[in-house]
């Protein structure tokens, strides 16, 4: 059984996005509403991705642009605060992401009892935030020494808004990636709610066929037939929401129409 069937109880997960609003120290954040308007909106998105029938969910601070590579103290705070007051509320696995803070993803998944972390974790790119070089031996001690060893690590090794520095290919790094302990590899377009190209996606799994490859942005109901010919999994935000605008609520006939489109293809 892979890790995410473990994790999920299937094979081939719906994972769906729950966008944070602006979180206390960035620039978006609504001081006025506070945490109690940060709750209320992600509630209301998690009612309706859960009514839906979506397998997991993934909290993540996407509204915090531009991003951070490590983020601030009142960040992982306001994170957990968040989770935690939603926790009662969630039916299904759930995982944290602190863009594009491991660390910090990791300090939220173990107080709040969250599966999965979805970050870069191995690799170096060079990005629009600046040179992402996360060193995953360190992310690993960190993980160990919270006791925080049963969260599972999903690795974006194709991260949105970059690009690898020196000449390995997508397949050299699903197959680092792998060696190296990630529990899933999740492949990305070049922004949030962009396709990737397919033809990273099966160097992906060619290249580790044993190893839970994911589908990370751009997964739409058209085309979730044909990501899950190949990918193990979605993960899914943008198409989901009114207009298929990022930063609108989540639509209750999109997410619908995608998680029965899951269905037909796994069947």
């Amino acid at each position: 059984m892979g890790t995410l069937e473990r994790i999920f109880g299937r094979q081939k997960p719906v994972i769906a996005m729950l966008h944070l609003p602006g979180l206390p120290g960035r620039p978006w954040h609504d001081v006025a509403g506070g945490r109690a308007r940060i709750v209320d909106v992600v509630a209301r998105d998690l009612a309706v991705v859960q009514g839906a029938g979506v397998d997991g969910v993934l909290f993540c601070n996407e509204q915090d642009v531009p991003y951070h590579l490590a983020v601030g103290h009142e960040a992982v705070a306001a994170m957990a605060a968040v989770v935690g007051e939603l926790r009662r509320e969630v039916r299904v696995p759930f995982g944290v992401n602190l863009l594009w803070d491991a660390k910090a993803s990791l300090a939220v998944a173990r107080a709040t009892g969250a599966s999965f972390i979805r970050e870069v974790l191995t690799g170096v790119y060079e990005s629009d935030l600046g040179m992402i070089e996360p060193r995953v031996g360190e992310i690993a001690d960190y993980r160990a020494r919270i006791g925080a060893s049963d969260v599972a690590l999903f690795d974006n090794i194709a991260p949105e808004f970059a690009s690898a520095v020196g000449s390995r290919s997508v397949a050299d790094r699903a197959r680092g990636a792998a060696f190296l302990g990630m529990d899933a590899i999740l492949i990305s377009g070049p922004a949030a709610g962009t396709q990737f190209a397919m033809s990273d996606l099966r160097a992906a799994k060619e290249a580790v066929p044993e190893a839970d490859v994911v589908a990370n942005t751009g997964v739409r109901s058209e085309t979730i037939a044909s990501i899950f010919a190949v990918a193990d999994g979605a993960i899914v935000g943008t198409s989901l929401k009114r207009d298929g605008y990022i930063w609108n609520e989540v639509d209750p006939d999109r997410a619908r129409r995608l998680v029965d489109a899951a269905g037909a293809a796994r069947g």
